[in-house]
């Protein structure tokens, strides 16, 4: 299973972008996917997922500017963040993974194969 992660970039704060995640070797519809984010300096940190039934769950941070989705028929998954804000700023990593419950959407360890990450900068 091999996850390729694109769209990152530089953007002003207020900005938009989509981060995509192609997958091969699973098929995103009877899978979990999610995007994680380590800021500079920090950890690791969830920011959203989606089950194989498309129940989603996000970050507080995440909550109403950004949206995680999927397409079936391109395996591939994507984020898309508006209202970006300089605390976005973080390498952003796709992960996929089976068997994937509501309650453990959130953890890093839910999820088996992780995508190269892509570094979103947003500047004020």
């Amino acid at each position: 299973v091999q996850l390729q992660a694109s769209g990152g970039g530089s953007v002003q704060a207020g900005g938009s972008l989509r981060l995509s995640c192609a997958v091969a070797g699973r098929t995103l519809s009877r899978s979990a996917v999610a995007w994680f984010r380590q800021p500079p300096g920090k950890e690791r940190e969830f920011v959203a997922a989606m089950k194989w039934d498309r129940g989603t769950a996000y970050a507080d941070s995440a909550k109403g500017r950004f949206t995680i989705s999927r397409d079936n028929a391109k395996n591939t998954m994507y984020l898309q963040m508006n209202s970006l804000k300089p605390e976005d700023t973080a390498v952003y990593y796709c992960a996929s993974g089976g068997g994937v419950i509501q309650s453990a959407m959130r953890l890093m360890t839910s999820y088996d194969y992780w995508g190269q990450g892509t570094l979103v900068t947003v500047s004020s």
